[in-house]
Parts: C-alpha cells; sequence; structure tokens
C-alpha cells in the first residue's frame, strides 16, 4: 500500500507541474462561512460562481485548468474553494444548496438558490454561459 502512495504523490507532483500556470482569471477565494452568506446575498443582484477544488486529485487540477484557460461570462462573479482546507464550507454548500457533494464541481447561484451545478467533465463554461 505504501508504494502505491508513493506512486499517488509522484504522479501529482508531475500534474501541478504540467498544468502550472498563472490563472487569468480574478478568482475570490472563498474561505469562510461569512463570505459563503455574502455570496449568497450577492446572487440577488448578480450571477456567483463556486467552483469546489479538491487540490489532491488530478481530475480536478484538469477541470480548474480548463476554467482557468477560458473566459468568465459578463456579469458573473467566481469563487474558488479549497475544499481540502475548507470541508466544513464544502459540507455547508452541499447542506444550504441542496446539492450532492461531489469534486472538483461548479455550482451556479442566482437569488439565493443553486440553478446549476455540474462535476468533473461537465465543468465547461459553455454549460456555464448558457446558464448565466
Amino acid at each position: 500500500m505504501r508504494h502505491a502512495q508513493l506512486i499517488h504523490q509522484w504522479m501529482l507532483r508531475i500534474l501541478k507541474q504540467i498544468f502550472k500556470k498563472q490563472s487569468k482569471l480574478n478568482w475570490n477565494n472563498l474561505d469562510s462561512l461569512d463570505k459563503l452568506e455574502e455570496i449568497r446575498r450577492k446572487s440577488f443582484d448578480t450571477p456567483q460562481l463556486l467552483f469546489k477544488h479538491s487540490t489532491r486529485c488530478s481530475i480536478s487540477s484538469m477541470a480548474k485548468n480548463r476554467l482557468d484557460s477560458g473566459e468568465v461570462p459578463e456579469g458573473l462573479d467566481i469563487h474558488y474553494l479549497d475544499l481540502i482546507a475548507f470541508r466544513d464550507i464544502s459540507n455547508e454548500i452541499a447542506d444550504s444548496f441542496g446539492v450532492r457533494h461531489e469534486s472538483p464541481q461548479v455550482l451556479l447561484i442566482k437569488n439565493g438558490e443553486s440553478i446549476f451545478d455540474a462535476s468533473h467533465s461537465m465543468i465547461k463554461w459553455s454549460s456555464i454561459s448558457a446558464q448565466v
């Protein structure tokens, strides 16, 4: 088992190097429950996108890279949650928006509710834009 863990860690380091590039997007860090409540309030004026990212998952890194290389639709605020560091916030998102937890995952919040969510390979700007 130890050997498999070492291989997994090695692969994650390699993938991080491959996908390591500065995001051109202006992500807002979601790092407190107060910020989550602020996002809910703002969603009545401006749609809010939450991206739940697992820093330990290569699929999540690929989804983030796909978002980072795209364009944010006009009039959308974007938020980044490191769900490994902030598991309590991730759990609150699932509970308060009635969405099953997945990783990676995006939720589009409008008028205080999640109107769209996607995970894994379904995370695409084209799908998100269609909902904004």
